[in-house]
């Protein structure tokens, strides 16, 4: 074990396993020689050659279409979409191809093909590089999406979702690179679909995503002080979805709140209070469910009005007090 960065696990996920199989290639804008926007694959090319490591042109429904296509030839391509908002342009491919193929032929394809993209808030992107759109896809039967926190979380899960057959969205949050974790140097695979609890707690369940993880254990300090225990749950997966960790958890604290960055309308927060309350543990709420989520609104460029777009840590806190408050 040592510790390294989001951004580091990723990369030596990457690495280890297209030394492991020649039929991994990687393919997306700017990826090469550059080392990708936020230099995930920086030094990658140098190993692997420009056949692997294809920077494309800057067309998305080019990459993806190429990785749909590929992936059913027998290759495993991992193709990055710069930004998560840029998925947009990629959609049919992603959505009506890739999600569906295996289905409409019966099994008798394979779609093992993993879109890594990196998506949210914090550093000053606006509007247009800066949604949350994971909610999109795990709507979309067929497709499967994993949104790791931690850079431990990263690699066990990148090396789970590129030996998948199934298409995978796998997306990394843009604050998350900067942060450490304990990550062994052997290879290793985290199971898809199966929640962490990040840290144990009696008081009130924190269900959190992405990078919402990371201000809910800095919340959970703050609140120690103030003698509220949360029990924080990392669901790593959105689908398939670990719902049974989620239940268990509610049923022991009695108290719920569910922290997203996506916007709070028709977010991913809602099915995770849905999951709650249509399950054995709502009888076990002794509070309303609260959810934490963004502001309806496309997310501004000065970092002040940035910050008040999406749940903060101070939030997370005022949130629980309110909570054991109406105790």
């Amino acid at each position: 074990m040592r510790e390294i960065t989001y951004a580091e696990a990723v990369r030596e996920a990457l690495s280890e396993v297209m030394r492991e199989d020649e039929a991994v290639f990687m393919l997306g804008e700017d990826i090469g020689v550059y080392g990708g926007a936020f230099g995930v694959s920086r030094g990658m090319v140098e190993e692997f050659g420009e056949e692997r490591i294809r920077s494309t042109p800057i067309s998305e429904s080019a990459i993806a279409g190429a990785a749909v296509g590929s992936a059913m030839t027998g290759m495993r391509p991992i193709f990055e979409i710069q930004f998560s908002d840029f998925i947009t342009i990629a959609l049919d491919q992603i959505v009506n191809q890739a999600a569906k193929i295996r289905y409409m032929y019966g099994g008798k394809a394979r779609i093992p093909l993993v879109m890594r993209t990196p998506g949210g808030s914090g550093t000053g992107a606006a509007a247009q590089h800066s949604q949350s759109l994971e909610n999109w896809t795990a709507h979309i039967p067929g497709l499967k999406v994993i949104q790791p926190a931690t850079a431990y979380d990263a690699k066990g899960l990148l090396h789970a979702a590129i030996e998948d057959d199934n298409p995978v969205m796998f997306y990394e949050h843009k604050l998350c690179y900067r942060t450490s974790s304990d990550v062994p140097q052997e290879k290793y695979t985290i199971p898809i679909g199966v929640a962490d609890i990040k840290k144990v707690g009696t008081d009130i369940t924190v269900v959190a995503t992405g990078i919402m993880v990371h201000k809910a254990l800095a919340a959970a300090d703050i609140l120690h002080e103030k003698n509220i225990s949360i029990e924080i749950v990392d669901p790593r997966t959105l689908v398939p979805l670990d719902k049974q960790t989620i239940i268990d958890s509610v049923m022991k604290t009695g108290r719920a709140v569910v922290v997203t960055e996506a916007v709070k309308r028709s977010g991913f927060s809602a099915e995770l209070a849905s999951v709650i309350s249509e399950s054995e543990s709502f009888d076990f709420l002794d509070a309303p469910i609260v959810r934490l989520a963004g502001a309806e609104i496309p997310m501004p460029y000065h970092p002040d009005l940035e910050k008040k777009a999406v749940p903060q840590v101070e939030d997370i806190v005022e949130a629980c007090c309110k909570l054991m408050a109406d105790k």
